[in-house]
């Protein structure tokens, strides 16, 4: 486009559900926009569970960035990362060039956050992008496969003692499979062990489980994991983490694969804009998603932090980061067409679903509640919904039949096998906790 150098430059930080959002929301508007990414792809991540746990495989909730923008002339794809953001000149700095800006739109999400305990990042890995969900799925599969070596029954209760921190939707969608795997895709595979004897226990130093959702469905989610054989303790702090295991307030418990599911952190560009933060490091925004006194900056998704009308913060899930999108789109396109009016942004919610294991789930909609088989269909349906293309939805909804019929997992691949993220017998501290 001959024109394109004297369109204004929108820059998009971010290639997640919030940043594609704001993109496919600048269609056809008069802009050139720049999307950057330290990844070439946008990942499902409602779904990265399933390939941490060997359901599904990586190109089945994941798709190139470039091809979903293919069609939208407007759009320029970058991979990099960006370092910082100069709000006084406009420029983004990456780590590999510089772009200068008219409007831009921050997009980076969130990471782990161990609560001031970053050294159990090595024995307690999180789940955020398909690296992590492959150190995770290259762990469990070999946890079951050093217990079939080894000869000591103490080492091999180890081995098979499976903890997961954190009591919110990962932390229980990820108990819930570990035990379908041990209890129903494993046991007739091995000979020297009993996978249908190991322990998952979930972790939650809160009363209860699944903080965001009705008491009542908390409960019931609990009892689903119950009587899939999961272990579950509310009410305990993780005061322990290293190679030989955890400890649970003060009692220690063997176990050389823990997960951490517990808690997040803003994306550590929120901290580079001068600007108030929660204690989470979240951007505290305006009400129309700028920045505080630089209306040419949108925070939007995970690490923005705003309020609704009854003083509760807008939640960090995939349909308020897209929300958001959309709106700090709308809001670009007034101001290219010279409206200086910034509408703001109101949220809808479209309620919360947390899956629990074969036919298992809870669901919550404004009033209306759902537990069981129900709930467990309602989840299917919307995740095949969203995820982006044909061929995804094909894929996951034959290798979710299949599984359904058969408990078979086909993404069981070990790669990596002697990568350190295991531990070794050297590794491991003579006082365990």
């Amino acid at each position: 486009m001959d024109d394109g150098p004297t369109l204004p430059h929108v820059v998009i930080l971010g290639g997640g559900f919030g940043g594609l959002a704001t993109a496919r929301g600048l269609a056809g508007a008069p802009v050139r926009i720049t999307l950057v990414d330290r990844r070439n792809h946008h990942l499902f991540q409602p779904l990265l569970y399933q390939v941490a746990t060997a359901g599904l495989s990586a190109p089945s909730i994941a798709a190139p960035l470039r091809q979903i923008l293919r069609r939208q002339d407007n759009v320029t794809v970058l991979l990099d990362e960006a370092l910082d953001v100069d709000l006084q000149t406009r420029r983004v700095r990456f780590a590999h060039e510089t772009l200068d800006y008219d409007f831009l739109v921050i997009a980076t999400g969130a990471t782990h956050a161990y609560f001031g305990h970053d050294e159990w990042a090595r024995w307690a890995p999180g789940l955020k992008t398909l690296d992590d969900a492959f150190a995770i799925r290259r762990r469990v599969l070999l946890a079951f496969e050093r217990a079939e070596r080894e000869d000591d029954p103490a080492e091999r209760r180890a081995w098979l003692n499976f903890v997961v921190v954190g009591g919110g939707p990962t932390g229980v969608e990820l108990a819930g499979t570990l035990a379908e795997i041990a209890r129903h895709t494993l046991p007739r595979e091995f000979r020297r062990s009993n996978p249908h004897s190991a322990r998952v226990v979930l972790v939650e130093a809160g009363p209860r489980l699944l903080a965001a959702f009705d008491p009542e469905l908390s409960a019931k989610a609990q009892r689903q994991l119950e009587r899939l054989g999961v272990e579950v303790r509310t009410g305990t702090a993780v005061t322990a983490i290293d190679g030989a295991g955890v400890r649970l307030g003060e009692a220690p418990m063997p176990a050389y694969t823990v997960l951490w599911a517990a808690g997040v952190a803003a994306s550590p560009l929120g901290r580079r804009l001068d600007a108030p933060l929660d204690r989470a490091g979240r951007v505290r925004v305006a009400k129309d998603l700028s920045l505080p006194a630089h209306p040419e900056v949108f925070v939007i998704g995970d690490l923005a932090c705003i309020e609704r009308a009854d003083g509760s913060l807008v939640p960090g899930v995939a349909p308020a980061a897209k929300q958001m999108g959309h709106h700090a789109a709308r809001n670009i396109r007034a101001r290219v067409d010279a409206d200086s009016t910034a509408a703001p942004f109101h949220y809808r919610d479209q309620g919360a679903l947390a899956t629990i294991g074969r036919m298992a789930a809870v669901a919550q909609f404004g009033r209306l509640r759902l537990s069981g088989p129900p709930a467990w269909w309602v989840w299917l349906v919307a995740h095949v919904y969203f995820l982006i293309g044909f061929r995804n939805r094909l894929v996951v909804l034959l290798d979710w039949a299949w599984a359904y019929w058969t408990y078979a997992r086909h993404a069981r691949i070990v790669t990596g096998a002697d990568a350190d993220d295991v531990p070794t017998a050297d590794e491991r501290p003579d006082d365990s906790p």
